[in-house]
């Protein structure tokens, strides 16, 4: 006794019911609120269609509860063979076949959109010691248990395991001397070469293409395993439909850059994504050293001076989170050497259509 319902954030009753749905997976999953959202984040993603078209379903049950949420995105631009899907189901209303009409609807969208590969994900709080009862990513880095209800739900449809991502968390303020040694090591690294830029959701008109660049290259040169996940193209104009997007979502994008003063070229950034429903955490969003300028410390230097910016620019913020493949592990190791601890992950797992 339910039904699905279209949410294009028009209609504000459906919007708030899904925003609450996929909030209640999410604390359940999770067991706290960091990837929760507001109805202005959601609807403000929904009126940005330009890069990516958005698909979103709510489940509602017969008095109008919220009991389930699906999603698909589907890129325009570049990689228009696939598309990310999303299904969850509200805790109280689990095994009556909500997830399973929800995934069908979305498998059948991307169908209709001609995409050949969907992506998926599958979160989990604790990833599980090596051993029986786990599912080891081809990388082998990683593991997801398989008697998890989305592992079973997954394979069970012929989903392949190709990844395993590791979240991480920092808890801040970090001590600032212990911060300026992290900073000071990695400037001596790299030395009189590199300067710091910093800027705040909008970048310099002196580094528009440059750091489009960086968007593109960030699409390549992060490991993505047996993901069927090709280059993504950005230029000026996508870089700056991405700024308005977060503005219009509430959210500030606080960002470090390294310029190769030698070429005056940035080879690098970091970047926190600061969300509009709590002001106590932060996501990493990216964080990327071009291939041809890495082993000079660089990651550390560019994650160094974000995390200097805090205390002044967002002075509430308790935990920042991030996430890495398994299998990067120089990357890894400079967020542990930075104090993150293990906090969980995902699975990333990959469906043929065609």
């Amino acid at each position: 006794m339910w039904t699905l319902r279209e949410v294009d954030g028009r209609d504000p009753r459906l919007l708030d019911a899904y925003v609450e749905a996929a909030n209640t997976v999410v604390v359940d999953t999770w067991g706290v609120t960091d990837f929760c959202r507001n109805a202005r984040e959601v609807a403000g993603s929904l009126r940005d269609q330009q890069y990516e078209l958005k698909w979103r379903r709510v489940a509602l049950d017969e008095d109008g509860n919220p009991v389930g949420y699906a999603a698909l995105n589907l890129p325009q631009q570049d990689n228009t063979h696939t598309g990310y899907l999303e299904v969850g189901t509200v805790p109280g209303a689990r095994r009556q076949g909500i997830g399973s009409a929800l995934y069908g609807e979305v498998i059948a969208a991307a169908r209709a959109a001609g995409r050949t590969k969907v992506l998926a994900s599958t979160d989990q709080a604790v990833e599980p010691p090596a051993g029986p009862g786990t599912l080891t990513a081809p990388t082998g880095e990683g593991r997801v248990a398989t008697d998890a209800a989305p592992v079973r739900f997954a394979t069970s449809r012929g989903w392949r395991l190709e990844q395993v991502e590791r979240r991480s968390v920092l808890d801040v303020p970090l001590d600032p001397d212990v911060l300026a040694e992290h900073r000071m090591k990695a400037e001596q690294v790299g030395g009189d070469e590199y300067r710091v830029i910093t800027w705040t959701d909008r970048c310099p008109d002196e580094w528009l293409d440059q750091f489009a660049i960086l968007q593109t290259r960030m699409s390549t040169d992060v490991p993505t395993a047996g993901l069927d996940w090709g280059e993504e193209s950005w230029d000026g104009p996508r870089v700056r439909a991405r700024e308005a997007e977060f503005a219009d979502r509430g959210m500030s994008y606080p960002t470090v850059a390294a310029e190769h003063v030698p070429t005056g070229t940035l080879v690098g950034y970091s970047s926190f994504l600061v969300v509009p429903h709590t002001d106590e955490y932060v996501h990493q969003h990216d964080t990327l050293v071009v291939r041809e300028h890495r082993g000079r410390r660089l990651g550390m230097l560019l994650k160094a001076a974000n995390l200097q910016r805090l205390p002044q620019e967002l002075p509430n913020v308790r935990r920042i989170g991030t996430w890495n493949a398994e299998e990067n592990a120089p990357m890894l190791s400079i967020n542990i050497e930075l104090g993150f601890r293990p906090a969980g992950g995902a699975g990333e797992w990959q469906l043929d259509l065609a």
